[in-house]
């Protein structure tokens, strides 16, 4: 849910940009986009370092995205991974029933 909602909105503020034509030269996107990526950056970096956690990877995995080509592919494939099955070693399934 969290990325479908930064998609969202970051589409958002990239139409309000193009609205009150606060771009940057040619590039189609402008402070309010920025400052929103701003914004979701640690979040967004929370929201991945927890989700490698349900798989049972170390949270310092998440550097492996700064491969060129093939780390944003293993980072992606790590991501869609179904959890764990009971606990690992950072908390017990979110998945699993009580």
């Amino acid at each position: 849910m969290f990325v479908l909602f930064n998609i969202i909105f970051a589409i958002a503020a990239t139409l309000l940009d193009n609205v009150l034509g606060l771009n940057i030269g040619l590039l189609p996107y402008g402070f309010i986009y920025f400052a929103y990526m701003l914004d979701v950056l640690i979040p967004g970096i929370a929201v991945g370092v927890r989700r490698l956690h349900d798989v049972g990877k170390s949270g310092w995995m998440i550097l492996i995205g700064l491969i060129p080509s093939i780390g944003s592919i293993w980072l992606i494939i790590l991501f869609c991974t179904d959890s764990q099955s009971g606990s690992n070693e950072y908390e017990p399934n979110p998945k699993a029933l009580s």
